[in-house]
């Protein structure tokens, strides 16, 4: 059995979990899926700085610049994010994947004060446990974002790689199908069009094109070194658990609700 695959098997609890998740069936309403949302934008803002990290580690982005050296992971990385920074949405405008989320949230009319106040702030270059404190994240968001970055602080290409792949890339197909198929979000359901457009995407891109070759990436990072397949493989668990929490925090945020209402 190769590294891959002993990865893969070894998360295969931890994902059969995340498809088998609650949370799915329980996005029946426009306001189900707007407290989802409001939640999992902040899953979609911190992707780009994993991503900017694999880019800055597999590429040169200095000046002046010199050849890195690995040309395949280099137009890997740079297609990804021209993908995730700069594709096309629904009306054929270029824009970044998370402002297309964005845009999804604004047609369901969910709130987006939260996660705006929150990126104008890390705009203003102020520190994401400042910006957290300023608009009182839930503290499973924050450590969702306190693991990404800490992967990202210690620089160490083949876990960067590991979160970016077996944390989102290799999972992510998976999971938006399970929200299309479970939720009232599928074919024909003209108030989340930009958000089944979204999802679609991701679904596409990273079923068919970046996930099989981020796990070759990970090969070639990792080579014949046991402590770093053995680091992937931590590194791993830890993202889809911290998946798994945040999904649980969202279902739990979608039954509150219910019960709230019921109240009133």
């Amino acid at each position: 059995m190769n590294p891959i695959q002993h990865i893969e098997n070894e998360l295969k609890p931890l994902r059969d979990e995340i498809n088998n998740h609650t949370m799915y069936g329980q996005l029946n309403t426009i306001e189900d899926v707007k407290l989802f949302m409001q939640n999992h934008v902040f899953a979609v803002w911190d992707f780009m700085s994993l991503l900017k990290a694999l880019q800055k580690t597999l590429t040169n982005t200095t000046v002046p610049w010199t050849p890195k050296g690995n040309g395949s992971a280099s137009r890997f990385i740079n297609e990804i994010v021209m993908d995730e920074e700069s594709d096309i949405d629904e009306n054929g405008k270029v824009k970044s994947h998370f402002e297309m989320y964005i845009d999804s949230m604004d047609q369901i009319e969910a709130d987006t004060t939260q996660i705006k106040k929150f990126t104008n702030a890390i705009q203003a270059k102020v520190s994401i446990d400042t910006a957290a404190e300023m608009i009182e994240m839930h503290p499973i968001i924050k450590a969702f974002l306190d693991f990404t970055f800490s992967v990202i602080s210690e620089g160490k290409p083949h876990c960067i790689a590991a979160a970016f792949t077996f944390g989102r890339e290799d999972v992510i197909p998976d999971m938006f199908l399970e929200i299309i198929q479970q939720s009232k979000t599928g074919p024909g359901s003209g108030p989340y069009s930009k958000l089944l457009y979204y999802l679609n995407r991701h679904i596409e891109l990273d079923g068919d094109e970046h996930g099989p070759i981020s796990l070759k990436m990970v090969e070639n990072l990792c080579g014949d070194d046991s402590k770093k397949w053995m680091e992937t493989l931590l590194t791993a668990k830890s993202a889809l658990i911290h998946r798994i929490e945040l999904w649980s925090l969202i279902s739990t945020a979608i039954s509150n609700s219910k019960k709230t209402s019921l109240v009133n």
